[in-house]
């Protein structure tokens, strides 16, 4: 875990957002899983994450595996008729969760893409809730690179992997869109970062 030193203030009541590329979803439970175990171990507790998910089938898909790894889940877009958007149901959800403390987890290019381009919400929802977010990746030297839009990484047994959690970038209450192109910059060098370290 690159960046281990960065998670200490945020993994028990100090909020966050952890953000990183769609492609990395299935690989970022293991961060938690790191977290967990290392403050279990030192007899600390761990604060709740929250991952925001989609309420699509392939979304309800993600949240019972997110579930199984110890994570909550916040649905995000595509509300039914006659409810409240998505989008601004989902950002309301995760601004109470930040408010009592806990962390969100957000894929910005989820959940159809673009890939790798960030949709407003994460410097929004970082504003908004004056918390930092975290640029994050993983990488597997043992993979299947799927054809799907985001080109998602699936992990196939016996590889080594890297975990990078990038230095927290401030978003400041009025200044969202000035830190969405230094967000998105961030965490595509997360990883690249990944992936250098799988390949040293």
């Amino acid at each position: 875990l690159h960046g281990a030193d960065r998670l200490g203030p945020y993994l028990e009541a100090n909020p966050a957002i952890f953000a990183f590329w769609h492609e990395c979803l299935p690989l970022m439970p293991a961060l938690w899983t790191l977290a967990l175990r290392h403050r279990a171990g030192a007899g600390l507790p761990c604060g709740r994450m929250v991952v925001l998910v989609s309420r699509h089938q392939d979304g309800r898909l993600i949240g019972r595996m997110m579930r199984g790894f110890g994570l909550d889940v916040a649905h995000g877009s595509s509300a039914k008729r006659g409810e409240q958007k998505g989008g601004a149901a989902g950002l309301r959800a995760l601004l109470d969760v930040l408010a009592t403390g806990s962390q969100v987890v957000i894929t910005p290019d989820g959940p159809r893409g673009p890939r790798r381009h960030a949709a407003p919400g994460v410097a929004q929802l970082a504003a908004l809730a004056g918390v930092p977010v975290i640029p994050c990746a993983a990488r597997l030297t043992r993979r299947r690179v799927l054809p799907t839009w985001d080109r998602m990484i699936l992990p196939l047994p016996w590889g080594r992997g890297a975990l990078v959690c990038g230095t927290p970038i401030p978003v400041g209450r009025g200044a969202w869109r000035d830190a969405l192109v230094p967000i998105a910059a961030a965490m595509t060098e997360a990883a690249e970062m990944a992936e250098a370290l799988c390949a040293a």
